[in-house]
């Protein structure tokens, strides 16, 4: 197939890119720079909402779109997260419909349901998406998932697929679980110790490939692990904790994203503080991807002797 990947500039788009040229052909669209790209790839460098990436869709028979185009930097104001997540999503979605791409696989995360003490055992793919209640800044991610869903229920010519991924980590991940895991002295709450599912990057791979398969279309969950208490998975890094009271924790956060002194903001404490246990059922019945990596693989990049090579 000939697949279009949004996003293709960040560290996973490389990496999506790179495994599915050696079966499709592949051309990325991202704004920024992309360095060190082998030759069959093709890159333009526009914004998705103008009018040369219009361009890319007239003149290219495109049979895929892969939209990893989505911005997570919650320092970026509210306004142009809007702008640059919503009306580009809803600008691509334009160009799909109009273009006759027969596939289109968004993407999400796990984290549009939102952690919450209500939260259900299992979370599956019906459940509504709730986070922005808790959590504002992610507001322009929920409303990308969620537009995406009506375009799935409007275009019933195009296989339309999202995925929503559990705490992605690996070597190459820079989101906040990665870096909650590389810290040298990791603070939990007092009183909390949630149920976690980690993903790890090269297995996210493998599902967004098979996310490809003729036919595919709905929305799935997706982990790597079983549900483990968060005291294991810190057990296993092998380094020290300091327990630290709820409000506490929420008020000094507050005043270091305040003063730029932190890249997590206040919100994100309800993930080592309530259960987000995503049932994934569908997705293995489905795409047929068992994930190949351990806990124990998952967490060896992390662990406390192999600090040396991380820095907060």
């Amino acid at each position: 197939m000939r697949i279009l990947i949004t996003g293709i500039a960040g560290r996973l788009g490389r990496r999506v890119a790179n495994r599915l040229r050696r079966n499709h052909e592949v051309i990325g669209i991202d704004r920024r720079p992309c360095p060190a790209l082998p030759t069959d790839i093709v890159h333009h460098r526009v914004d998705i909402r103008r009018r040369p990436a219009e361009d890319v869709f007239r003149h290219a028979k495109i049979d895929a779109v892969i939209h990893l185009g989505i911005i997570h930097n919650f320092r970026i104001p509210a306004e142009q997260l809007h702008a640059r997540n919503v009306m580009g999503t809803e600008t691509l979605l334009k160009y799909v419909s109009k273009y006759n791409v027969k596939k289109l696989v968004l993407l999400s995360s796990g984290d549009v349901y939102g952690a919450s003490a209500e939260n259900s055992q299992f979370i599956d793919e019906d459940v509504p998406l709730m986070a922005s209640q808790r959590f504002p800044e992610i507001r322009a991610l929920v409303a990308v998932d969620r537009m995406v869903q009506s375009f799935f229920w409007r275009h019933h010519d195009i296989e339309t697929v999202i995925l929503r991924p559990t705490f992605i980590v690996g070597p190459n991940v820079r989101n906040a679980p990665s870096k909650y895991f590389r810290l040298r002295v990791i603070p939990t709450l007092m009183g909390f110790d949630p149920m976690v599912q980690l993903l790890h990057e090269d297995d996210l791979l493998r599902m967004l490939d098979a996310s490809l398969k003729p036919g595919l279309r709905g929305v799935f969950n997706l982990a790597g692990t079983a549900p483990v208490p968060l005291s294991r998975i810190l057990k296993i890094l092998g380094k020290p904790t300091i327990p630290v009271p709820a409000p506490i924790a929420r008020a000094l956060l507050e005043r270091a994203w305040k003063y730029r002194l932190t890249s997590f903001p206040a919100p994100e404490l309800d993930h080592i503080r309530y259960n987000t246990v995503l049932d994934t059922s569908r997705a293995k019945e489905v795409l047929g991807i068992e994930p190949e990596r351990s806990l124990y693989e998952i967490l060896e990049p992390f662990r406390a002797e192999d600090q040396a090579d991380y820095t907060d």
